[in-house]
């Protein structure tokens, strides 16, 4: 009995020793292979093909009217087009302007009702990237329509509110006004 006494102690502290050593880390999986990348970014160019083959039907069923393709990978045109004024807005100075947002079928989302007007400090606020582009491409009382692909729109994330994941939308935004940077300082 005795003996078996202490095979129990010897067994029990032996396994309270061998409970009490540390716990590795373990490590996490790594994906350096680079194979997550290279499937996102087919993805994602897929996503922006059908949304470009969308904006492409929409641009071929309007035949009489003259998109622009912008550089940043967007395309417009112009409602209202202003040509005895040169001027555009820039970073820093502040923008007035109105605007509407569609669904690429022309539901409306927000309406301008809804939307109110807008006062934009150019490049120095945080507003769709899509409009931060447009807007310094137009002159004071012009109206443009904007076919924005979802990244250029709300992306991935949309506005938690009604504009969904990876939607490409319709703007249409008029420029009310806009003071320089340096007329705002002196006033």
């Amino acid at each position: 009995m005795r003996k078996l006494k202490n095979i129990l102690a010897v067994s029990i502290a032996v396994l309270t020793i061998a409970s009490c050593k540390q716990q590795q880390a373990r490590m996490p999986i790594s994906h350096s292979s680079g194979e997550f990348l290279k499937a996102s970014a087919e993805r994602n160019k897929k996503l922006i093909k059908g949304e470009e083959g969308q904006i492409d039907s929409i641009i071929k069923s309007n035949p009489d009217i003259k998109y622009i393709a912008s550089q940043k990978g967007y395309w417009y045109y112009y409602d209202v087009k202003i040509d005895k004024d040169t001027l555009s807005p820039k970073k820093g100075d502040i923008a007035s302007f109105d605007y509407e947002i569609k669904d690429i079928s022309g539901n409306i989302i927000y309406s301008q009702l809804e939307l109110k007007p807008q006062t934009y400090v150019v490049d120095k606020q945080n507003i769709m990237m899509g409009l931060r582009h447009g807007i310094k491409l137009m002159h004071k009382a012009e109206t443009v329509t904007f076919l924005f692909p979802s990244h250029m729109a709300y992306g991935y994330h949309g506005d938690n509110r009604r504009i969904g994941t990876n939607e490409p939308l319709i703007c249409t935004v008029t420029l009310n006004d806009f003071k320089t940077e340096n007329k705002t300082t002196q006033e």
